[in-house]
C-alpha cells in the first residue's frame, strides 16, 4: 500500500510539474504551421545555427539573365530585381542576424551588389534637405530594435528600417516562387523606414500597424508621416490571407496630395503528399491591389484634362507544383497592371531616366526623360514560367522565361539607354534618342542561397 501511495503521489507531483512548465512556456505565433511552401516566406524549417544571444544569416542571389532585346549598353530597365543584361551579377550579398537578450531583440541585415543601387534609386525623399539618406541606408535591408512584450502571444514594439509585405513578394529572393516579379510587387514597397507594432492574440493572427516616413521612403516627403498596417491570417498548414493597407503623403512638396493602397493576398497549398515521387505539392498565390492618389490636382477615378486620374489597379496569380519529394518546383503565373499617371511606374535609367542628376538636383539625371506627368497613360501585363532545382532547404537553382508588355515604350531595346555605343564615357550626337520600346522576352538564370 506504502508503494501504490508513493507511485500515486509521484505521478501527481509529475502531472503538477508538466502543468507549470506549460504554463511557463512561451507562447510562439504560427507555432507547429507549416509555412514553408508560401510563397514570399523563408522556405527553411529551422535554422542550422544555433545561439542564446545571436542567431546568424547569410543569403546570396547571384543571376545571369539574356533579355532578347539585345540592349547594347546591358542595362535591365523596368526591374528591381535585375541591373545588368548578358551579364553575370551579384544582385545581393546579405549578411547579418537576430540578436536577443531577455525581452529586446535586434535584427540587422547588410546588403552588397546591384540592388543596393538599384532600389534606393527610386526612393525621391533623399532630395529634400541634407546628407545623402541613400548613401546613409543603401546597405542596410533591415536594421531595426525593439522589445517583447509577454502578452497574448506576443507584441513587439520595433523602430527601425523593416521589410514591406505589400505585394507579397519577399525583398529576399530565395523565398519567392518566381525570380522577376509581376508589377505587383515590382511597383510597391520593398522596405520601411519608422516604427512598427507586431500583436499576436492569438496563435494564428498578426495585427501590424505602421507609423512610417512613408511609401518605401527613407526620409518624409511633407511633413506628416505615412500610417498603415497589416493583417494576416494562417489558420492553418494549407491557407494563408494577409491585407495591408496604406495612407501617406508621398508627394514631394505637395502636402495636399494623399495616397491609398490596399494589398491583398490569398495562399492555398491545395495538395500535400510529400513523400511521393512524382507530384509532392500544389499551391498557388492570387494578390490583387487597389489604390489611388487624390488632391491638389488629381483625382482617384473619373478624371477628365483638368483634373486627371491618379490610381493603381493590378492582380497578380501564380500556381506552383513540387516534384520528387520537393526536389523539383515548376511555377507558372503573371499578373496585370493599370497606372494612369504613373506615380507607381519604376523608372526608366539612364538618358531616359526622369530622376534627379546626383550631380546636379535641379536637372532631370536623362537628357530625355521618361515622362511622368498626371495623366500620362500606363498599363502592363507580363507572365513567366520557372524550372527550380532544390537539392536542400538553402540553394535553389532556378530557370525562368519571362515576357513582359507595356502600353508605352518602356524596355530597354537594342539601342539601350546611354548613348549610340553603350558607354556614359561617349558624347550624344543630336539625333539620337533612347531607344524604349514597349516589350522584352528575357531568360534567367539564378542561384540563391541561405543559411
Amino acid at each position: 500500500m506504502k508503494g501504490k501511495l508513493l507511485t500515486i503521489i509521484g505521478c501527481i507531483t509529475t502531472i503538477a510539474a508538466q502543468a507549470q512548465q506549460d504554463t511557463t512556456k512561451p507562447k510562439i505565433p504560427f507555432d507547429g504551421i507549416d509555412m514553408t511552401w508560401q510563397n514570399g516566406n523563408d522556405r527553411r524549417d529551422s535554422s542550422v545555427f544555433k545561439g542564446v544571444y545571436f542567431i546568424p544569416s547569410i543569403l546570396l542571389d547571384v543571376n545571369y539573365n539574356y533579355s532578347f532585346n539585345n540592349p547594347i549598353d546591358n542595362t535591365v530597365v523596368g526591374s528591381t530585381a535585375m541591373a545588368r543584361h548578358n551579364e553575370v551579377q551579384l544582385s545581393a550579398l546579405h549578411l547579418g542576424g537576430d540578436f536577443t537578450y531577455l525581452n529586446a531583440h535586434a535584427r540587422i541585415m547588410t546588403q552588397f551588389g546591384t540592388r543596393s543601387t538599384v532600389v534606393p534609386r527610386n526612393d525621391l525623399s533623399i532630395y529634400r534637405g541634407q546628407y545623402h539618406l541613400d548613401d546613409v541606408y543603401r546597405h542596410l535591408s533591415e536594421a531595426y530594435a525593439g522589445y517583447h512584450i509577454d502578452k497574448w502571444y506576443g507584441i513587439n514594439i520595433d523602430a527601425g528600417l523593416f521589410m514591406s509585405y505589400i505585394g507579397l513578394n519577399s525583398y529576399y529572393q530565395p523565398e519567392n516562387w518566381e525570380y522577376q516579379a509581376s508589377f505587383t510587387s515590382d511597383n510597391t514597397p520593398w522596405f520601411f523606414n519608422g516604427i512598427r507594432i507586431q500583436i499576436f492574440p492569438s496563435k494564428h493572427i498578426k495585427f501590424e500597424p505602421w507609423i512610417i516616413n512613408g511609401w518605401q521612403s527613407y526620409g518624409k516627403f511633407n511633413s506628416m508621416p505615412g500610417f498603415g498596417f497589416n493583417f494576416t491570417w494562417i489558420p492553418n498548414d494549407y491557407m494563408k490571407l494577409l491585407t495591408n493597407n496604406y495612407y501617406g503623403t508621398d508627394a514631394g512638396g505637395i502636402p495636399g496630395r494623399k495616397r491609398f493602397h490596399s494589398d491583398n493576398s490569398w495562399l492555398l497549398r491545395y495538395y500535400n503528399r510529400p513523400n511521393s515521387s512524382g507530384i509532392s505539392k500544389m499551391a498557388f498565390s492570387l494578390t490583387g491591389d487597389l489604390g489611388f492618389e487624390t488632391g491638389a490636382g488629381v483625382k482617384a477615378f473619373g478624371g477628365d484634362a483638368n483634373t486627371p486620374s491618379q490610381n493603381f489597379l493590378s492582380a497578380m496569380f501564380y500556381n506552383r507544383t513540387w516534384f520528387a519529394k520537393n526536389k523539383f518546383a515548376w511555377t507558372i503565373g503573371g499578373g496585370v497592371m493599370t497606372n494612369p499617371g504613373r506615380y507607381l511606374v519604376l523608372y526608366p535609367t539612364g538618358q531616359a531616366s526622369p530622376l534627379p542628376n546626383p550631380n546636379n538636383p535641379t536637372l532631370t539625371e536623362g537628357a530625355f526623360p521618361f515622362s511622368a506627368n498626371p495623366g500620362d497613360k500606363f498599363s502592363g501585363w507580363d507572365a513567366s514560367t520557372n524550372l527550380d532545382y532544390l537539392p536542400n532547404q538553402s540553394i535553389t537553382f532556378r530557370l525562368e522565361f519571362v515576357t513582359r508588355h507595356t502600353s508605352v515604350p518602356y524596355f530597354a531595346g537594342r539601342g539601350g539607354v546611354t548613348s549610340p555605343d553603350g558607354y556614359t564615357t561617349t558624347p550624344l550626337p543630336p539625333n539620337w534618342r533612347p531607344d524604349l520600346v514597349k516589350s522584352e522576352n528575357r531568360l534567367i538564370l539564378a542561384m540563391l542561397f541561405r543559411l
